[in-house]
């Protein structure tokens, strides 16, 4: 009788044992101090893949699966004063797409690499542009379909309240498949342009916004999409429901052949968000199928607000992810953000709309969602600026567009000067979602990690094991790279590291 009381108690713990969380450290290697650049491209081959570039250095560490370093090797045919690379990772290879000046011409060159990071072949040029003297020289940019079966190189330059758009489509082995151009006046006070993507059917997808003004709600949203063989942009009016908008995300759910729009909503100009707005495009029927405004009720704004009155308890929530689900539905996630300066109080149309940093079409690095490293001081202004990451919003939708559940995850970060500890990011692990995110305990900041089930619960899962050595994280910068394995930058002292965690 003792020992099928042990046995079933062992049977009990087993699980616990086998799905707990295992983290893996990497050794800072000796460049890798705080103010590298580095990007984690993924799992390729078995190795695990890490970009770091500091003065004008390029390289790949390759880690095996305890982490241990392989080989850095050098990204020699990458020239010293390479603008922009971007990486597009496939099971036993990966690209690297690259821009660089020489003289008045901006080359775009790619290159393949296999998992242990040595060359394959030559670069090859996949694209040429001549500059003007005070022309912008990051023109270049790279998006990939979900399959990876479709490379687009695209570049936009401003020319005469114009944008010139050209795009370039090139297959898995970066071969050229075709390109277009497409010219359409531009306003740079009125016109918001979205991410670009590309679906698994080669179909180039972004959307355009209009505004009154700089400061002002967005109005009218356009679906502009691109067939593959196409020379010509299809511009399609979303109905909107009459309301005014925030920032627009936009999503392809290539099982379903669709395409999810989704906005924080207004019924005023300088109002208060009221809730969220969706809208389903239909790529077979080639037709909006789905408009609908889902407003928020007081419970909802209760458990989100951070402080202040319930009305506004979600201005300054943004948009930050949409996982989609097999039945036409998706589970969306917004995050309570802002910023504090000296001298310049926060202001949510000012961060959107007004580029307080960059050009007005560098769309992608002013989101609180483009996940970039920021050292600290990397605006190099005299004013300090303090970060705010506060609650979590998951709301599960419907292919309707109808809110099934919703629920909050608590949390309060601040940091100055920099925000690479703060915000959270979700490893899916296929039944659950988990957030993982810092969180202040007895002075040591822990990695926290609460999931979600499929009906809405909540699970508050213990603190990530193996954190008592002096490690911080930076989940907001983690990247999933396999099923049950996410790589999540770090520092130790002084110096840059990765740890793999295992679920």
């Amino acid at each position: 009788m003792k020992f099928i009381k042990t046995l079933l108690l062992c049977l009990f713990i087993l699980p616990s044992i086998i799905f707990a969380q295992r983290i893996t450290y990497s050794v800072p290697e000796k460049d890798d101090y705080r103010t590298i650049d580095f990007e984690v491209i993924g799992k390729v081959g078995g190795n695990f893949l890490v970009y770091k570039s500091i003065r004008n250095k390029n390289a790949v560490s390759i880690y095996d699966n305890g982490m241990e370093l392989k080989e850095r090797v050098d990204l020699d045919f990458v020239p010293d004063r390479t603008m922009n690379i971007d990486f597009v990772p496939y099971p036993d290879y990966f690209f690297v797409i690259y821009q660089y000046q020489k003289r008045s011409i901006l080359y775009c060159m790619g290159a393949r690499l296999n998992s242990d990071g040595k060359i394959i072949g030559e670069p090859v040029q996949l694209d040429t542009t001549r500059l003007n003297v005070f022309a912008d020289n990051k023109i270049y940019s790279t998006t990939f379909s979900e399959d990876k079966q479709h490379i687009m190189i695209y570049k936009i330059q401003k020319r005469n309240d114009n944008f010139n758009f050209t795009t370039i489509r090139f297959n898995s082995q970066l071969e050229f498949q075709n390109k277009s151009r497409w010219v359409v006046p531009y306003e740079e006070r009125k016109d918001v342009y979205s991410d670009f993507f590309v679906d698994n059917d080669g179909n180039f997808i972004f959307t355009k916004s209009e505004k009154a003004g700089n400061r002002e709600l967005i109005s009218k949203v356009f679906l502009i999409t691109k067939a593959p063989l196409s020379d010509t942009f299809a511009v399609n009016e979303l109905k909107t429901n009459s309301s005014y908008l925030d920032e627009i995300k936009l999503k392809i759910d290539n099982i379903n052949n669709k395409y999810l729009i989704n906005s924080f909503y207004y019924s005023q100009r300088r109002g208060n968000v009221e809730g969220l707005l969706t809208v389903v495009w239909d790529k077979q029927t080639n037709s909006q199928t789905v408009e609908s405004a889902i407003k928020f009720d007081d419970t909802l704004k209760q458990q989100a607000k951070m402080e202040g009155t319930t009305k506004m308890a979600f201005n300054d929530f943004f948009i930050k992810h949409v996982i989609l689900k097999k039945d036409g539905g998706f589970i969306l996630t917004g995050e309570d953000y802002y910023s504090q300066s000296r001298g310049n109080p926060w202001n949510r149309f000012d961060y959107l709309y007004g580029y307080p940093y960059f050009s007005s079409y560098n769309y992608y690095m002013y989101s609180p969602s483009s996940y970039w490293y920021r050292p600290r001081g990397f605006y190099s202004n005299n004013s300090q600026t303090r970060y705010y990451y506060n609650n979590i919003v998951i709301m599960d939708i419907d292919k309707d567009g109808k809110l099934v559940w919703s629920n909050v995850v608590h949390k309060t970060q601040y940091d100055d000067e920099t925000d690479n500890f703060l915000s959270y990011q979700i490893m899916n692990a296929g039944g659950e979602l988990h957030f993982l995110f810092n969180e202040l305990e007895r002075r040591n900041q822990l990695i926290a990690d609460q999931s979600v089930l499929p009906d809405g619960t909540l699970k508050r899962n213990p603190t990530l094991k193996s954190l008592d050595k002096g490690y911080q994280f930076m989940p907001r910068l983690a990247k999933q790279v396999s099923a049950r394995q996410i790589i999540v930058p770090c520092t130790l002292r002084n110096y840059v590291c990765f740890a793999k965690i295992d679920y």
